[in-house]
């Protein structure tokens, strides 16, 4: 594994839509306190599933740290390769490397390391130590033996940027232009850098995600590319709810849209769980928040969306809340993707911990 000094455009390389062929798929075990409540017994089993699932289609990897190696092992199927590795916490999306391909002849697959400060660093991270996790990158990059870009000291995460797979990407202001993230540079300068490592010729810029995000609004909770030239939304129509402004402001932004091959955007809505989901006093009561970590409060809201899924080959994984809308949300992913199985998720084990299935997965393409 080397790490090349050139950039992804300059080579040829750019970011696949995630609807494309995967090579594999990346998670970390669920071990901090912070986070996975109760010694994250349920959160495993979530993950256990997921991973499962994952695996029966793609290649699984899981990196445990050396004290939970055993455990991930005995759970997890023998299919799924689990490899020791120390990180702060389990989202392989953000911390893990952003794959990045070429097709051909002369083509390959590359990693990008792109900074990693626990979404706000001093200004609002949510953890005060997150060495390890911005370790992961250049490691993983090189347990696959696959030549990684280094983009530090470039602040971004793998849920703040989604690609189309032909030369747009989205991304929300209020996470890209939030000031814990890269504050010595202009809007432009960001896009420039965007386009450069991604191989991307146009950024849609929505001004929000979803209320209450702890990553001050990663896209990939609020939209996400379903195929070129069309992209699902979250949505409501409950004007009492702070989502629906949010949502309303991007919808407009997306109306206007033109992406990288000069098509206007088809915009699906895909409505937000009719009843807010809310942290309880009971779950609160199993964090164990170390010194300069986010706390949280009973009956604080969560950021729960159905945009955050995981495409696998063949099948979407698609997180479910125990609400009315679930089957809602099935039903529509079943008309935007006839070719995959949907596979309903519970995932509120997930959303406790601060994220949801497409932020504890990442995506190894396929460049061939």
């Amino acid at each position: 594994m080397q790490i090349l000094s050139s950039t992804p455009k300059a080579d040829g390389y750019y970011m696949p839509g995630e609807f494309e062929p995967h090579e594999g798929c990346l998670m970390i075990w669920p071990t901090r306190p912070g986070s996975w409540i109760y010694g994250g017994v349920a959160a495993k089993k979530v993950f256990t599933k997921i991973a499962t699932e994952i695996g029966l289609r793609e290649q699984m990897y899981m990196l445990a740290s050396k004290d939970t190696y055993e455990e991930a092992r005995k759970a997890l199927p023998d299919y799924v390769k689990v490899l020791s590795m120390e990180s702060d916490d389990a989202w392989a999306r953000d911390v893990g490397p952003t794959f990045v391909i070429k097709k051909g002849p002369e083509g390959g697959l590359r990693g990008i390391n792109w900074s990693f400060n626990a979404w706000g660093g001093t200004v609002d991270g949510l953890y005060a130590s997150w060495e390890q996790d911005d370790a992961i990158a250049k490691a993983f990059a090189k347990e696959l033996g696959v030549d990684c870009y280094d983009a530090a000291p470039f602040v971004l995460e793998g849920g703040s940027i989604h690609s189309d797979g032909e030369g747009t990407l989205l991304v929300t202001e209020a996470c890209l232009l939030s000031e814990g993230r890269n504050p010595k540079l202009s809007k432009e300068e960001i896009e420039e850098k965007l386009k450069t490592y991604c191989g991307a010729e146009v950024v849609i810029w929505l001004p929000s995600g979803i209320y209450q995000d702890e990553t001050n609004e990663h896209v990939d909770n609020v939209c996400a590319f379903v195929k070129p030239g069309e992209v699902v939304l979250a949505w409501t129509e409950d004007e009492s709810d702070p989502q629906y402004a949010m949502s309303q402001a991007d919808l407009a932004v997306l109306e206007r849209a033109v992406d990288a091959k000069g098509r206007s955007l088809v915009v699906h809505k895909l409505p937000i769980p009719k009843n807010p989901v809310c942290i309880t006093k009971e779950e609160l009561a199993g964090f164990s928040f170390e010194e300069g970590e986010d706390e949280r409060e009973a009956g604080e809201r969560l950021a729960a969306s159905y945009v955050n899924f995981y495409i696998a080959n063949g099948a979407i994984l698609l997180p479910q809340f125990g609400d009315e809308n679930d089957s809602v949300a099935v039903s529509q992913m079943e008309k935007l993707f006839p070719e995959r199985e949907i596979v309903p998720i519970p995932a509120r084990d997930i959303i406790v911990g601060g994220g949801n299935i497409h932020c504890i997965t990442q995506q190894i393409p396929s460049y061939k």
